[in-house]
């Protein structure tokens, strides 16, 4: 999920300054010395712990002396995510140091984030108190995190103050509310700003507006779903910059119709490819509504005419003096790439299969004359993608079993056609997918009982039986779920034993509850309760989950403080930073030891034991993320550790480092980095870095792209 980078509003670039993690804003004159160090090193253990102290944080947040003291363990509190400490985050909104107040609103507002989400009277009883501050409140840093935070607790008061604010005569002002109704609406759906206003969100796109302006009114129409925005759209499309371009397009795929097809495709010929890639994403979903006297032509002919293009393209040029291309061609070339990705994993209907038929003839004649091993690997992964766009259509592994031009390993050309075939509309009994239930990829395995449980076939049950005392534990909890879902009551005593294994395997929770409370019903409620005690975070949600489904009535877990043995990486030194070498050229990652020490300790770690070498980038979402650090490659794997999620106010613009999550505090190895703004992202996962060079790298990686070399590295400030 994870760029040059975009800048915020000017006042959300002054939050990222306030405390965090032992490092805090210093003001001129008021903080002459520096913290208490034991204070700071007692909050760090505790935050760490998932403790509060015996009370003693709480009661620092209000009563320590020093106001970074108070900042910090209002960090831990976010962090931390206990509500029972709302009490303590609604008093030190009135705190009178201006950073105080800031991380109370931003405590408040990841509260609201918390992954047992908050009830609407809990949500109301935080939104009370910083209405009433905000509407107080003259520090420009504590104010944009309270616009923040009420974007995230989104109750009807909050929403109606962020519409006051949308129509501010100060855009900078306007612009942080567009960018927190956004947020709210992304998180609740689009019906959540059904009646905010469009006429101020249009003056926020005015050309002569500061970008980040230009983009948070964008965002907001984007998330809107509005079709009586389509004007303002269409003229934001000529946008000067990328990522309101972008956002623009991406609109187009929710609100436009077929007659938006012709400007859309003049987008497919950008400069930056990854607003062509939202282009091609849109067209391809309003390929998807044609009926009527909509004809597949009208919004498919400038996807047509950029797969030429693009297929041209992407073999680097030869040079008359060494036959090769230069690293800045090379890139280019496969960045070129991207709007195909976009639309394969988009998708299109039935009359689109010719299409994309003439796209792959298209790839096969660029491999043919290509000039570099790389080239024609992209060009292998990306015929691949459009074949399993294919499969998906008619529901069956056909063209993924022979794509790639003998450059993609059947393995992963099997897992990519089933992981697409079990999305296919069609319905009917897939036997063919029980075969590959024993194939020697853990991944294709995964991928047969995806496509199993949607459409399981007679012997379904009685081969997947077995998959559950298999040695590959991600693959026994699929069959668990599997198994769940067919209701097989003859897989229980496999799924018991799985249980079993909860307390020290933690990530066999989430699929072996919903298999318990399928096949158990009312019998699985004592293990699930059990489960709330455990110190795995995460456990602890997924039994709640279950719980509230099994009894009808809601239940939350509670906080349990972590033992002592439970992993705790080293800090990282100061200046720590990770060079990743791939066959595209280096990515510099400078990681966040001061805001994120034991986030951006552990991945420096791991990179010194070689960890990451030769492992890759196994999801690519076009104007998205790219994702990788999985040894497994298939999104599964880790490194056998958890860490505690450390949420900082460091916002996801382009080229943003995060952890990647299955759950609350279930980071491992698996990183993102961001090809555009994710403002939905901020404070959900943690943001522990940047990319400092080689962002034309990220933006030319494709699924399957290997890291070569991992290296930590100290680099000066």
């Amino acid at each position: 999920m994870r760029r040059a980078r975009l800048r915020r509003l000017p006042s959300l670039s002054l939050a990222l300054l306030v405390a965090a993690s032992g490092c805090v804003r210093a003001v001129p004159g008021r903080d002459a010395n520096p913290p208490d160090p034991q204070a700071l090193a007692r909050i760090q253990d505790w935050e760490d712990r998932r403790s509060l102290g015996d009370g003693q944080l709480s009661a620092w947040v209000g009563g320590a002396e020093d106001p970074r003291v108070r900042a910090r363990a209002l960090r831990a509190l976010a962090r931390i995510q206990d509500v029972t400490t709302s009490p303590a985050v609604i008093a030190a909104l009135r705190d009178a140091d201006a950073r105080v107040r800031g991380e109370a609103a931003f405590a408040a507002g990841e509260l609201a984030l918390a992954w047992e989400p908050l009830t609407e009277d809990e949500r109301a009883a935080l939104a009370g108190p910083l209405l009433d501050v905000e509407a107080k409140e003259e520090d420009a840093s504590a104010r944009a995190a309270q616009w923040e935070a009420l974007g995230r607790l989104a109750t009807p008061p909050a929403l109606e103050r962020l519409v006051e604010r949308l129509g501010d005569r100060d855009v900078d002002v306007a612009g942080h509310a567009a960018l927190a109704l956004g947020v709210a609406a992304r998180r609740g759906g689009a019906a959540v700003v059904k009646t905010v206003p469009l006429a101020p969100v249009r003056g926020l796109l005015a050309a002569n507006n500061p970008v980040e302006v230009r983009y948070a009114g964008a965002y907001l129409l984007a998330t809107a779903k509005r079709t009586e925005s389509l004007p303002t759209l269409r003229a934001c499309l000529a946008d000067d910059e990328a990522d309101v371009r972008g956002l623009c397009a991406k609109a187009f795929g929710d609100v436009g119709g077929p007659e938006d097809a012709m400007v859309l495709g003049r987008l497919l010929d950008d400069t930056v490819p990854r607003v062509a890639a939202e282009a091609a994403r849109s067209l391809a979903k309003l390929a998807a509504t044609c009926s009527g006297p909509c004809t597949a032509v009208e919004a498919l002919e400038p996807l047509a005419a950029r797969a030429k293009r693009v297929a041209r393209g992407l073999p680097p040029p030869e040079s008359t003096a060494t036959g090769a291309s230069s690293p800045v061609e090379t890139l280019a070339r496969s960045a070129e790439g991207h709007p195909l990705l976009a639309l394969a994993q988009q998708g299109l209907p039935d009359f689109g299969a010719p299409l994309l038929n003439a796209l792959r003839l298209a790839l096969a004649d660029a491999e043919r004359g290509a000039a570099s091993e790389l080239a024609r690997a992209d060009l292998g992964w990306l015929d691949c993608r459009l074949a399993a766009a294919l499969d998906r259509q008619r529901g069956v592994v056909a063209d993924t079993g022979h794509c790639g031009f003998g450059r993609v390993s059947e393995a992963r050309r099997l897992a990519l056609g089933l992981r697409e075939v079990a999305q296919s509309p069609v319905k009917t009994p897939a036997a063919f997918a029980v075969g590959y239930l024993n194939h020697p990829s853990p991944s294709v395995r995964l991928t047969a009982m995806e496509v199993l449980a949607e459409r399981p076939a007679p012997r379904t049950a009685t081969a997947v039986r077995p998959l559950l005392g298999g040695e590959d534990l991600v693959v026994a909890g699929a069959a668990a779920a599997t198994l769940g879902r067919l209701k097989d009551e003859g897989a229980l005593p496999g799924v018991e034993a799985l249980a079993d294994r909860v307390p020290s395997e933690p990530d066999l929770a989430d699929p072996v509850a919903g298999a318990l409370v399928a096949l158990q019903g009312p019998a699985a409620e004592p293990r699930l309760r059990q489960w709330l005690s455990l110190p795995h975070a995460n456990v602890r949600r997924v039994a709640a989950q279950a719980l509230t489904q099994l009894t009808g009535q809601p239940v939350r877990s509670s906080r349990v403080e972590l033992p002592p043995y439970a992993f705790r990486p080293e800090p990282a030194p100061a200046g720590a930073a990770l060079v990743l070498r791939t066959d595209k050229g280096d990515i510099t990652v400078r990681l966040d030891d001061a805001q994120a020490p034991l986030t951006s300790g552990n991945l420096f770690a791991l990179a010194r034991k070689g960890y990451f070498n030769g492992v890759t980038f196994h999801r690519v979402v076009p104007d998205f993320v790219a994702q990788g650090g999985d040894p497994r490659g298939d999104g599964e794997g880790g490194p056998g550790h958890a860490l505690r999620c450390e949420m900082t106010r460091r916002p996801y613009t382009r080229g943003t480092l995060g952890m990647a999550l299955s759950g609350k505090d279930t980071g491992g190895s698996q990183f993102f980095f961001t090809h555009a703004p994710q403002p939905h992202l901020d404070g959900r996962y943690t943001a522990f870095g940047e990319v400092v060079s080689g962002l034309d790298v990220v933006d030319a990686l494709l699924e399957g792209d290997v890291i070569r070399e991992a290296r930590a590295v100290t680099l000066t400030r």
